[in-house]
């Protein structure tokens, strides 16, 4: 396809795709979807190799969060049957932290549910991420805690903290849908507090909440505004007690087409498979890691992810590599702006300006870091009957809330 050595040559090169491009790399068709694969995997082999960066999540605050955001298992009014427990102690952080690390992750997301943190909890957090960097050389530690005010973001600079994370999820046009107790705005404003201090950017969006193909570009093309270091691709897992339980919209070949379109639009970012994986991918996971080049290890927020062994094994089966601690991410014109934390260069790198960037946060369905749907998912297929959609059957046997790893006394899972 015409199209698609375009797109290529684009890639390669950090040169922007228009918006009609996008658009046709999600009108694909089946027949053409592994040539998508295989085209934009040339271009994430060129930025990042082989190599898969694992993340791992940590819960310090599971539940009862006030605002209103329509994906999430730990928004206000849900029924979700999810765990809900206040703050982890440094120490508790630390060890599960612990376990994620020993699984092969080199960054440690801490992420709390509620609007955004008081001073005091950012002390408990600095406490927190000290104690991780004191006890663990070389981790990432990236911190998803809602909206920031003035002064929070460089506390956690100066605590150790490497990037933040504060999700776009949505088109700026529909995000009024979506969630009402905070606006867009708001997002822009806390990544923007985040750049300011010189936290790593991580943000990104949720695919599946029943938007349009025009509603992800343009979420991504505000993405590629917004210039992250790291884009998580989240897909929305519908669960009862939300406003979203029975949007089911998403196949394996549409996570796989999304994957492709976000690869070529923010070609030399990271980008992550988030929330929803092994539920909407399903076989296919090893497939997107041709696309993708970074995935969440093991479980999520609120919701039990692939077990860490099989992750690993799905890695190496695929043909890929684990990326060591001593290896960096980024692609050295990224990584050398972006060294001690930075986000890379607004001007030139990547994706783009970050000037007009959305942002979103930890209590975002999809959101990589702190996703409480990317962790969010809740129930079994006993509390959830499959429902038939257009995609086909709603696999709600694949979707079971956590109840292991922190806030528990079982062990977790990495």
């Amino acid at each position: 396809m015409d199209l698609l050595n375009t797109l290529v040559d684009k890639g390669l090169r950090r040169e922007p795709l228009s918006r009609a491009e996008a658009l046709a790399v999600l009108g694909t068709s089946d027949d053409e979807l592994l040539d998508v694969v295989a085209a934009a995997g040339k271009v994430r082999r060129h930025w990042f190799g082989r190599r898969v960066k694992l993340n791992y999540l940590v819960n310090l605050k599971s539940g009862l969060c006030p605002e209103d955001c329509s994906y999430c298992s730990q928004r206000l009014g849900s029924t979700a049957g999810i765990l809900k427990y206040s703050w982890l102690k440094p120490d508790e952080a630390s060890e599960a932290a612990a376990a994620g690390l020993a699984g092969g992750a080199k960054r440690v997301c801490l992420v709390a549910s509620g609007r955004g943190p008081t001073d005091r909890d950012v002390d408990r957090v600095s406490d927190t991420i000290k104690t991780i960097k004191d006890r663990h050389e070389g981790v990432e530690v990236c911190a998803c805690l809602g909206l920031l005010s003035d002064g929070q973001a460089e506390r956690l600079r100066e605590a150790g903290a490497d990037a933040y994370n504060h999700n776009l999820n949505t088109s700026e046009a529909t995000y009024g849908e979506i969630t009402t107790t905070h606006t867009y705005a708001d997002r822009v404003d806390t990544v923007q507090k985040a750049h300011a201090a010189g936290l790593s950017a991580c943000s990104g969006l949720i695919a599946g909440m029943g938007e349009s193909d025009e509603d992800l570009v343009d979420v991504v093309f505000s993405l590629r505004e917004l210039d992250p270091d790291s884009v998580p691709v989240n897909f929305l897992i519908p669960f009862e007690g939300t406003p979203l339980a029975k949007e089911w919209n998403l196949t394996p070949q549409r996570c796989l087409r999304i994957l492709a379109m976000v690869r070529f639009v923010c070609p030399d970012s990271e980008v992550r498979i988030a929330g929803g994986r092994e539920v909407h991918l399903r076989t296919m996971q090893p497939l997107a890691l041709n696309l993708a080049n970074s995935i969440f290890l093991g479980d999520y927020l609120t919701s039990e992810g692939q077990a860490g062994k099989a992750d690993l094994e799905m890695i190496a089966d695929a043909g890929f590599e684990v990326e060591g601690t001593d290896q960096v991410t980024l692609p050295e014109h990224r990584a050398t702006v972006s060294a001690g934390g930075g986000c890379g260069s607004r001007e030139s790198a990547g994706c783009g300006s970050h000037e007009g960037g959305g942002c979103g946060s930890h209590e975002d369905a999809g959101a990589g870091c702190g996703s409480h749907a990317a962790g969010g998912v809740c129930g079994s297929a006993a509390e959830a009957p499959a429902v038939e959609t257009p995609a086909g059957e709603a696999r709600t046997d694949l979707v079971a809330v956590r109840r292991r790893g922190a806030g528990t006394d079982l062990a977790p899972n990495a």
